[in-house]
């Protein structure tokens, strides 16, 4: 894959992000949730595109990171500290409760998934040097 494609794939992780924080003021819960996640899952593959030339064709959040930990270590206190790992659990949850299970989204748990993608995920990614 190419740079410029792994930067596609950065451009729609952000997209993703935007996309939550909108619906999230529009009080669309199910589908905040599902961009949460898509943008997770999406910068943890543009890092691993980028650092190893490929990436599992997984959706599971904790593999993406455990892959990715192999080469940069520190990401790994997103599945290490037990906070996190709850949240990253639930961020991968919602990939498919928000798309294929009868279940409805709180406000306040996509609220706090927002938070924890904004104040500790993305910051945990961004730090990743590439």
């Amino acid at each position: 894959m190419s740079m410029e494609e792994a930067e596609i794939l950065y451009e729609r992780a952000l997209a993703f992000l935007r996309n939550a924080k909108r619906l999230i003021e529009e009080e669309e819960w199910d589908l905040a949730a599902f961009s949460l996640e898509q943008y997770c899952q999406l910068a943890l593959k543009y890092k691993l595109l980028i650092l190893t030339g490929s990436y599992p064709r997984t959706h599971s959040l904790r593999r993406l990171i455990k892959e990715l930990g192999k080469h940069t270590p520190q990401v790994l206190k997103l599945v290490d500290d037990r906070t996190n790992l709850i949240f990253v659990a639930r961020l991968e949850e919602a990939y498919i409760s928000s798309r294929y299970l009868p279940y409805r989204y709180e406000r306040v748990e996509v609220e706090e998934l927002y938070k924890f993608v904004i104040e500790v995920f993305k910051p945990a990614i961004e730090e990743i040097q590439i």
